[in-house]
């Protein structure tokens, strides 16, 4: 209030100063020059006297005073009066209808309650002490301060029942009509004094956990009186909430595809949002050799902090983060609010991004054989793949002679691997590169057969056909032995493999498709021959993920065998384990239950409360006061009446009746568990019941 003060008191003198609503000569010229285009800008030659004015300037000023007396009806002034007074009463009169119909209050928080509540009331102790004009509540007002973090105004009112958010502060304020010794707030059972005022009490305190309080004062004639009992409930702060929009949980990118990520997140909080990033981890590698890098990413809209809704954007380019084919990335956005001290933070589902790598087999089981029956010349073929790519790529770049001796050496170095693959199958007899029979058939050839190298002929005598086709002498030399099919014959290549029958005839295709492969490469189309590499690469990839096992580790180490027990068959020392657990639930509001049997026996007999019963009552009231912070309207009287009665004498038995009654109807009910019971039936009533059957 007082800043605004100072500044409409600033803002006058500096308008008595400058004096704005004065008119001046050379405003008037001004505004005439840019209003008339007739006046060529010469106006202001009229203020000036003739003997400073040459003869031209002195022609040009007759010329616009005489412009100025034809149009000076048609001259008005900048701001027109009327529009301004037509304005100013249509705002005044729709000020006046907010204020009369209170539309503001639809459009902001009201700082002040006026809602009409009942004073305190007391009651007092000693109901022997009774004084007719004890001294009574005039004014009761309590203030809740909430959070600064909240923006929120403060709330005036009388309602003694309290609802707020935690470490709001809360500040009680109440005058007595007379004067007395002093007041108290009682609290959970403990009493804590109300500082003197000048016209009254009060008592301050920070709001962390919900309860439940009274008032208690003491006149000058050492009486005792307390008030009903009021609610405090508290709420607390709820963590920002995330939603993503138009991104699946997982995503996989080929790496030929453009490998970008576009999603939205919403953002909202009760209070407002301070703070929002992306965590995102990018793992390369497999098994033992996996690494990772974590990195902060931020939204690429500006964050407002304090938003209460916010709905920010983010594209992630997996190739601007480095990733390459097989890598993965996993990230989730953390959001934090503005509370104090320490802000709620919430993080939402992790999302996973995966660029598929066509050049690696992925296995379904973990583990290897002990023993790596691949040789490292069997991971060449994705070399070749990738030497053939480049090729493709540089066939504008280079010149056609380097482009067919890169794509004939690339064939070469197909058929080298294909002749390794022959040995490893176990034909030791086939060598790479062409013998010397083939060289001399080659120079003997006629021009028409100068791509029979590099056909897959069948009929001919070459590599391929010693591997797969020569079967000429198999019924010559074909054995009689009947264990044949159960031996494991070393000299013969078809079975001196360490691979069974589906894996050798996979690794047959891969060969067949190394050739198709080796035959456009030689012709100097590799564009043609990838397709082969490719499904080749596929069927090596298979065989070595057939050849994986899966051994499953334990940390058990077994006792050593004694060897002369071993088979034995004695059973005498085995003894079979038995344990019998019984796990007990904790009775569920013990004191209230044996409260309502004694009360029960008090009723019966007559009796008035002892010192232990209002012990026990106490203890039921605190049972019974965490079902009161949830449902403040049906069991708040019940717990006025325990306290009542663990402080004053009891006058009649219908008080405790009472209270009786309200302590069973917060006891829960027991929920039926219904089960199905066996009779138990001998061997004697069986036969009856056959013998009742059979002369029925």
């Amino acid at each position: 209030m007082l800043g605004l003060f100072v500044f409409l008191g600033v803002v006058g003198v500096l308008v008595l100063i400058r004096k704005p609503w004065r008119l001046t000569l050379e405003k008037v010229s001004s505004y005439i020059d840019q209003k008339f285009v007739g006046v060529e800008y010469s106006t202001g030659l009229l203020l000036l006297p003739k003997d400073e004015l040459s003869n031209m300037a002195i022609l040009q000023q007759y010329k616009i005073s005489d412009i100025l007396k034809e149009n000076i009806h048609t001259i008005k002034p900048a701001v027109d009066i009327r529009k301004g007074m037509v304005t100013l009463l249509f705002f005044a009169f729709l000020s006046l209808i907010s204020y009369q119909f209170s539309i503001m209050d639809y459009f902001g928080n009201a700082s002040i309650n006026n809602e009409t509540q009942e004073l305190v009331k007391f009651q007092p102790l000693d109901s022997t002490r009774a004084n007719p004009s004890q001294p009574t509540i005039t004014t009761q007002k309590l203030t809740i301060i909430h959070p600064s973090y909240t923006n929120l105004p403060k709330t005036v009112t009388s309602n003694m029942n309290i609802k707020a958010l935690e470490r709001s502060k809360l500040v009680w304020e109440v005058q007595f009509d007379t004067v007395i010794q002093g007041a108290y707030m009682e609290i959970s059972e403990n009493e804590y004094p109300m500082a003197k005022q000048e016209k009254g009490y009060s008592k301050q305190m920070l709001l962390t956990e919900s309860g439940f309080y009274n008032f208690k004062f003491k006149d000058t004639d050492d009486a005792t009186y307390i008030s009903d009992l009021y609610a405090m409930e508290v709420f607390k702060d709820e963590s920002p909430f995330i939603k993503i929009q138009g991104l699946k949980q997982f995503t996989s990118f080929d790496f030929s595809q453009s490998k970008m990520l576009y999603f939205k997140a919403e953002l909202t909080d009760d209070y407002g949002v301070e703070d929002s990033y992306i965590i995102a981890t990018v793992t390369k590698g497999e098994g033992e050799s996996v690494k990772f890098r974590e990195e902060r990413l931020t939204f690429d809209d500006k964050l407002t902090s304090g938003s209460r809704k916010l709905v920010l954007s983010k594209k992630i380019d997996l190739d601007q983060m480095r990733m390459e084919p097989g890598d993965e990335l996993y990230f989730y956005i953390v959001a934090s609010d503005t509370k104090r001290p320490k802000a709620n933070t919430s993080r939402s589902e992790t999302f996973f991004a995966v660029i598929k790598d066509t050049l690696s087999g992925q296995f379904a089981v973990a583990g290897t054989m002990g023993a790596d029956l691949m040789p490292d010349y069997f991971r060449s073929q994705r070399q070749l793949i990738i030497d053939t790519e480049k090729l493709i790529a540089d066939q504008n770049k280079i010149t056609k002679e380097k482009f067919n001796f890169t794509s004939n050496e690339l064939g070469f170095d197909q058929k080298a691997l294909r002749l390794k693959y022959g040995e490893f199958m176990g034909d030791e007899d086939v060598a790479i590169g062409p013998t010397t029979e083939e060289v001399r058939e080659v120079d003997t050839e006629s021009e028409s057969n100068l791509l029979e190298e590099y056909t897959h002929d069948h009929d001919g005598n070459n590599e391929h056909n010693l591997v797969d086709h020569d079967h000429s002498e198999e019924g010559d030399n074909k054995s009689t032995d009947p264990l044949e099919n159960y031996l494991h014959n070393h000299d013969d290549p078809e079975e001196s493999t360490l691979f069974t029958a589906s894996l050798k005839s996979m690794l047959r295709q891969a060969m067949a498709e190394m050739w198709d492969a080796e035959l456009f490469l030689r012709l100097y189309t590799p564009e043609k021959s990838l397709p082969f590499q490719y499904r080749a690469l596929k069927l090596i990839q298979d065989i070595k993920n057939s050849a994986r096992i899966y051994v499953h580790r334990i940390g058990f180490d077994p006792p050593p065998i004694k060897e002369d027990k071993r088979l034995s068959g004695a059973i005498d020392k085995v003894n079979n384990y038995s344990k019998e657990e019984r796990i007990e639930q904790p009775e569920e509001f013990p004191f209230i239950k044996k409260s309502v049997e004694r009360l029960e026996r008090l009723i019966a007999s007559g009796s008035i409360p002892t010192l232990d019963d209002k012990e026990l009552l106490v203890k039921a009231g605190n049972e019974l006061a965490s079902l009161a912070i949830q449902e403040p309207g049906k069991h708040l009287n019940t717990l006025q009446q325990l306290k009542w009665i663990s402080e004053r004498p009891v006058t009649s038995s219908f008080q405790l009746k009472e209270v009786q009654q309200g302590l069973l109807a917060a006891v829960p009910k027991l929920k039926p568990k219904p089960k199905s019971t066996k009779a138990t039936e001998s061997e004697i009533n069986s036969l009856l019941l056959k013998e009742l059957e059979l002369h029925d």
